[in-house]
């Protein structure tokens, strides 16, 4: 789908406030209420806007500690990667699941209360998947700042 300047002022505007009003986006773009809507219509079904949802505080949750984890598998295979895919897809302390070049195949970004929360998962979830054959983790000390706004050049 190719984007005009409305779409890109539509979605740009949506990713940092997803419950602005449809008559307050709609002026913004400089638009009436219902071809707003449209567009914002056809952005959903095509799949460039993917859904909504609210940020939360971890901290108010108590999830304190933030661990970046590399992870080799012990075989590179379809059927290794898709299963571990899977897995970790279940795991629900697993926010990210990335596959990266370099010495190890993916990197997961995991949330945990403390640092005897993150070993227990370690040892319970994520070491019992036998087919892992490292496992190396970071852990984030102070996380300065997180995005989840994308850059949208007009």
């Amino acid at each position: 789908m190719i984007l005009d300047k409305k779409d890109k002022i539509i979605v740009e505007r949506l990713q940092r406030d997803g419950r602005i009003s449809m008559s307050d986006l709609a002026q913004e773009v400089n638009l009436s209420d219902t071809p707003c809507l449209r567009r914002v219509k056809k952005l959903e079904q095509a799949g460039v806007i993917e859904g909504y949802q609210a940020t939360l505080n971890r901290q108010a949750f108590n999830l304190n500690v933030l661990v970046y984890a590399f992870v080799r598998l012990s075989a590179n295979s379809d059927k290794l990667a898709t299963q571990f895919e899977q897995t970790v897809a279940r795991l629900d302390q697993v926010l990210e699941c990335s596959v990266v070049t370099g010495a190890y195949d993916y990197l997961l970004k995991i949330i945990a209360e403390d640092l005897e929360d993150y070993e227990s998962f370690v040892k319970k979830s994520l070491g019992r998947i036998d087919y892992i054959a490292t496992i190396e983790s970071t852990v984030v000390l102070k996380q300065t700042f997180s995005r989840n706004v994308l850059p949208i050049k007009n």
